[in-house]
């Protein structure tokens, strides 16, 4: 019985030990729903908080969050063109936006075509008499000389004028004038004086003859003028003819310098042979030399022809007399512009002491 009894109060205690021991592994119901009531309070006491608060982060540069920052021409905030002053904007109650400035586009130097000098684009109008000239007259420009058709700046300045064409040469007749324009030579011919024409006269592809403005207006004895400021050419009737050739060239000259040029250039090219006839005439011009032309000649140690009697029994070509009255009239050869020596060699006192200048066919040119 006494065993009974100690066997009853040991059950009795393993009991109340395991009992004990599951109340302490569980926490109660009332304090788990106590520490979530008290974190809930936290985060709702938390999220108050920060409700309160406007947020604030760090901006890079040309950002905003909040404050304001000015914004320059052509600049787009949001993809809407942004006002001339400044653009922001509260962030209370709301997710802070940031404003990011568009790129702006790059400005670029506008590409100005670049016209090249062309054949026939001439600046300004020409205007013959105080008239535009016709269309058809057909400018050209070649190497800055201003190239028309023969025929129609006939028209324009001899109304009454006969015009023909024989295959070869453009010849134009008035009652006072008699001109002819050979294709492919450097020179017309107006009541026998010879006009230089350095590009030659040329036939184009229309058929018209075109002679250098300048030349062909001499021939009709009208003045050519150029307005630089409105880039505009005017041409002037003048008497309408150009002085004889028998009238306007001094014979004597004539008779010295054509005879000059064949013995010394007999057989160059024309405008090597007009090239000797115009360092005889820059030296005429010249004070450093005698004025005439015979004179130039008979200077000591410079035409050996001239002193020996050679000079004055040659018997020029026509050639020679043609670079003779090209350069009377006017012609100078440009490459040796100014030229005041020439040889044929390289041992003379020009070659050793004077500059040269050109070299044209079996001469060398000197200033």
């Amino acid at each position: 019985m006494k065993r009974k009894l100690i066997s009853v109060m040991l059950s009795v205690f393993a009991m109340l030990l395991l009992m004990g021991a599951a109340a302490n592994s569980e926490p109660s119901a009332a304090l788990l729903a106590e520490e979530e009531s008290v974190v809930l309070d936290a985060a709702l006491e938390t999220e108050a908080n920060m409700s309160s608060v406007a947020p604030s982060f760090e901006a890079g540069p040309g950002f905003s969050a909040g404050p304001s920052f000015e914004v320059g021409p052509g600049y787009t905030v949001g993809g809407v063109p942004a006002a001339d002053s400044v653009v922001g904007g509260s962030t209370e109650g709301k997710e802070p936006e940031v404003s990011v400035p568009a790129i702006p586009e790059i400005p670029t130097t506008p590409v100005v075509p670049v016209i090249p000098d062309l054949p026939g684009a001439l600046d300004g109008g020409l205007f013959i008499n105080g008239q535009p000239a016709p269309a058809e007259l057909n400018r050209e420009l070649q190497n800055g000389v201003t190239y028309v058709s023969l025929s129609v700046l006939a028209r324009q300045l001899a109304p009454g004028a006969q015009i023909s064409w024989d295959g070869a040469a453009a010849t134009v007749v008035t009652d006072r004038l008699s001109l002819s324009a050979e294709v492919g030579k450097l020179y017309i011919v107006a009541n026998g004086r010879y006009l230089y024409v350095p590009e030659t006269v040329q036939l184009t592809s229309a058929g018209q003859v075109i002679v250098p403005l300048r030349v062909a207006a001499k021939a009709f004895d009208a003045q050519v003028g150029y307005d630089s400021a409105t880039r505009t050419t005017t041409v002037t009737s003048g008497s309408g003819t150009i002085q004889g050739g028998d009238s306007f060239y001094n014979q004597e000259d004539l008779f010295w310098l054509s005879r000059v040029i064949h013995r010394e250039s007999g057989n160059q090219p024309l405008e090597g042979m007009m090239a000797v006839g115009n360092v005889v005439l820059n030296r005429v011009a010249d004070p450093v030399f005698p004025d005439t032309v015979e004179g130039v000649l008979a200077q000591k140690n410079q035409f050996s022809t001239y002193k020996s009697g050679v000079l004055a029994e040659t018997n020029p070509s026509e050639r020679s007399i043609i670079a003779a009255k090209l350069v009377m009239d006017g012609g100078v050869v440009e490459e040796t512009k100014g030229a005041l020596y020439f040889d044929s060699g390289s041992t003379s006192w020009a070659a050793r002491n004077k500059e040269l200048i050109a070299t044209i066919g079996g001469h060398k040119f000197y200033g």
